[in-house]
């Protein structure tokens, strides 16, 4: 499955200027891994940057300004004080071949209203090469695309394109003898507020494009709410889990009749992982639904979800997201520690990154405060994020302090130096 290798921020809140990983512009930095954990003291911004991810999601299903007025509208989220439109780069791998690049811009209108002022889909850029192959650009409020042979568009240095500097752009061909750009087509928008990947994205020619579509579309955001979980919807099932997780009982439904001989083995292995359960079991009422029943030790008759601790059906939340047949391409968590038992917290990481690990596991990210969630990472899985004196949150990579990386080797547990300020700014 395709993995993020870089994710660029600008003018986001607190988020001014912050990078993970390895992008376009920063071509000689480590990938991010596939599991990924960023630390830090209450206000510094770990919810934003998860929301970072939640706003561009947002962006392909509803459009910028939906997504901004879902937030309080674009003056509201954009950084104050600061010049320039809300940016994000995307840098991911599919393949053997070079990584592709996603870059969006968004600005207000005299008007106040958002709207896409750049948006592009190219690949290249390996090793501070300029030369650039694009699948997709916005110039001058116009979609240039290209079927898959591509054309090629000589960049800059800046993230994201305007208007003023194009004088330094140079759109070529992909046959030298050709009059006009071949396979390319010029299509102006239906609405400057929507993305084009959303229109393209959907096309079997643009074949870039659409597998980044899909990339992106299958972004998962969780803000598991047990008391949401408790709830007893009607009949419907339901493919993949939903950020509250209030679809629970949906998702139980659809696996057990999409996916029987699967189905029974997650019941076991989760179980198996639970302590105090013995048995998970299901139960189907008179007009169709499914009720969990967990056998808990000690017991003869089974306690139903709705009277589970709010640890028990997040960790129950977890392990169904982790075995889905169809994993999300990312997975994204804000704190998965509150309501578990400090013991529970390494195995669960441990299952994460083994998730992450395997060939169609999802990408995980997440926000934590907990340092025995921590002591099961390496330090180049932690990012520390931590506020600047102008106010703008900075990151840094926990592996790019060498004292850091030479105690973890010695056997000294990561969390157990946050815990001791080892991994607070010097």
């Amino acid at each position: 499955m395709a993995k993020m290798v870089g994710f660029w921020v600008k003018n986001f809140g607190v988020l001014k200027n912050i990078v993970l990983g390895r992008v376009r512009l920063k071509s000689n930095a480590e990938p991010l891994t596939p599991m990924t954990a960023v630390i830090g003291k209450n206000g510094v911004g770990k919810s934003m940057l998860l929301d970072a991810f939640g706003f561009l999601a947002d962006c392909l299903k509803n459009g910028v300004e939906v997504a901004c007025d879902a937030r309080g509208g674009f003056e509201r989220i954009k950084s104050k004080g600061c010049p320039g439109p809300i940016e994000f780069v995307v840098r991911y791998k599919n393949t053997d071949s070079d990584p592709i690049n996603y870059e969006l811009s968004v600005d207000a209108d005299p008007h106040g209203r958002p709207y896409v002022k750049h948006e592009s889909v190219s690949q290249g850029g390996e090793g501070g090469k300029p030369g650039l192959r694009y699948f997709l650009i916005l110039l001058h409020g116009e979609y240039h695309v290209w079927q898959d042979e591509g054309g090629y568009l000589i960049a800059g240095s800046e993230v994201g394109i305007d208007a003023e500097k194009l004088a330094w752009l140079k759109i070529t061909t992909t046959k030298e003898s050709s009059e006009e750009e071949d396979g390319k087509e010029v299509v102006e928008p239906d609405s400057i507020r929507k993305l084009g990947l959303a229109t393209f994205g959907s096309l079997r020619q643009h074949q870039k494009i659409a597998a980044f579509h899909r990339f992106l579309e299958g972004w998962y955001l969780s803000y598991f709410a047990p008391d949401a979980a408790r709830g007893l919807p009607l009949a419907s099932p339901q493919r993949h889990l939903n950020k509250r997780g209030d679809n629970l009982g949906n998702v139980v439904q659809f696996m057990r009749r999409e996916h029987p001989k699967h189905f029974g083995r997650v019941l076991k292995s989760i179980a198996e992982k639970i302590p105090g359960i013995d048995k998970i079991t299901v139960k189907k009422t008179h007009d169709g639904r499914l009720l969990l029943c967990f056998n808990d030790k000690g017991f003869k008759d089974p306690f139903f979800a709705q009277q589970m601790s709010d640890g028990t059906l997040k960790l129950f939340a977890y392990h169904l997201l982790l075995e889905d047949p169809e994993s999300p391409s990312f997975i994204g968590i804000e704190e998965p520690e509150n309501g578990l038992y400090h013991r529970l917290l390494e195995p669960l990481m441990h299952e994460f990154r083994a998730h992450s690990a395997e060939s169609n596991g999802s990408q995980v990210f997440i926000t934590t405060h907990q340092p025995y969630l921590v002591n099961a990472l390496d330090p180049s899985e932690v990012w520390v994020l931590e506020k600047g004196a102008d106010g703008f949150a900075t990151i840094r990579r926990a592996s790019d302090d060498p004292l850091v990386e030479s105690m973890v080797a010695e056997g000294l547990p990561l969390g157990g130096l946050w815990y001791s300020d080892y991994l607070d700014a010097r």
